[in-house]
């Protein structure tokens, strides 16, 4: 009976490790920023491609919402370049203690 019972916790163990890594692989940091910067950034972009002429000489003829929203998206497409290329990984645990 004790064989089946620590079978049966380890299997429990194990489903919470893989929980816990995907859950870390979810909400990892990278993910974050990198989504809101490219959808701020796009949302920026089309702000300085549509902006009218009253608006560029308010800015002295430097179409800042298109630098800065290119900007943005570059910033976001390198955190979500940089997630996948190096993908989160749970940390490794050491032996059991029996």
């Amino acid at each position: 009976m004790s064989d089946q019972h620590n079978s049966d916790l380890h299997d429990e163990v194990s489903e919470l490790e893989r929980k816990s890594a995907t859950a870390a692989r979810l909400f990892d940091i990278r993910r974050i920023i990198g989504g809101l910067f490219v959808v701020y950034g796009i949302i920026v972009t089309i702000a300085g491609i549509t902006a009218s002429d009253a608006d560029l000489k308010k800015a002295e003829d430097i179409n800042i919402n298109l630098w800065t929203g290119l900007g943005m998206l570059a910033l976001g497409l390198f955190f979500l370049g940089w997630l996948w290329l190096r993908p989160a990984v749970a940390p490794a645990q050491g032996p059991a203690d029996d």
